[in-house]
């Protein structure tokens, strides 16, 4: 509902049809499907009793999260490129941000995202598994299906490795350069007041961005070297229901133009 209503407020205020909002309302679409693809059938499964799901909602619970997830990533890097632009190029911002472009990244992200997910989900299919299809998990998750295979996972695992250097790394690696760029620019605002005006432009996403990957490297790494199928649920709950929960309250807080659009 918090995302749902970041999105209906971007569209019909005329104020917030700028850049960053065009960006976070599509974070806030991309929050809300991650979010239902998983725990609507988690929900399912705690009112009926049954803990059963078909071969073909299987594949689907693999591929739209890790679709979803994968294109946080961009967004986030996206949004980042933005805050930097905003912070060091002030007043190039509106011809570089152009509508053109933000379309074409925005383009470029859901491209890259289809595709990185698709991938996985196609080798998914070469794979033979075995009789005991039992995973301790509350949603077909990609790393808890592949342990339920039987043959060879060597070109799955390669794809994932490949994968995660174009979907993490990347996006990571674009996020610490604008920030570190941000960072100096704002060291060099020689008055207190307008340092704290541009890093309020940035904070919120800032905070969003230590959140998605706090939870997903810190919580999520640890429970998977102790292979404890708890922790890995549990980190799971973190990675994929807590984090597009805190999202709006996030963007929501101290945000004078999306509180007036509320």
């Amino acid at each position: 509902m918090g995302n749902l209503l970041i999105i209906l407020a971007t569209i019909s205020d005329s104020h917030l049809h700028t850049p960053i909002y065009f960006f976070l309302s599509n974070l806030s679409f991309a929050d809300m499907c991650f979010t239902s693809t998983t725990v609507s059938k988690m929900l399912v499964n705690i009112q009926t009793g049954t803990k059963i799901i078909t071969y073909e909602v299987c594949h689907s619970q693999m591929y739209f999260p890790m679709l979803f997830s994968v294109l946080d990533n961009f967004l986030l890097a996206v949004m980042a490129y933005e805050c930097f632009v905003a912070i060091c190029h002030t007043l190039h911002y509106t011809v570089i941000m152009s509508p053109k472009l933000c379309g074409l990244l925005l383009l470029a992200s859901w491209l890259l995202s289809v595709l990185v997910s698709l991938l996985h989900d196609l080798m998914i299919l070469c794979l033979s598994f075995c009789r005991e299809l039992e995973t301790s998990h509350f949603f077909c998750e990609f790393s808890q299906v592949v342990q339920l295979v039987c043959s060879d996972t060597f070109l799955n695992d390669l794809g994932v490795y490949l994968a995660t250097q174009l979907q993490c790394v990347i996006p990571l690696t674009g996020i610490l350069s604008s920030y570190s760029k941000t960072v100096s620019s704002l060291l060099r605002i020689s008055t207190v007041g307008g340092k704290y005006e541009a890093f309020s432009t940035c904070v919120f996403h800032l905070s969003v961005v230590s959140l998605f990957y706090g939870t997903s490297f810190g919580v999520y790494l640890s429970s998977a070297a102790t292979q404890n199928s708890r922790a890995s649920a549990v980190a799971s709950v973190m990675y994929t229901v807590v984090t597009s929960m805190l999202n709006p309250f996030i963007y929501s807080l101290r945000n004078k133009d999306l509180n007036h659009a509320l």
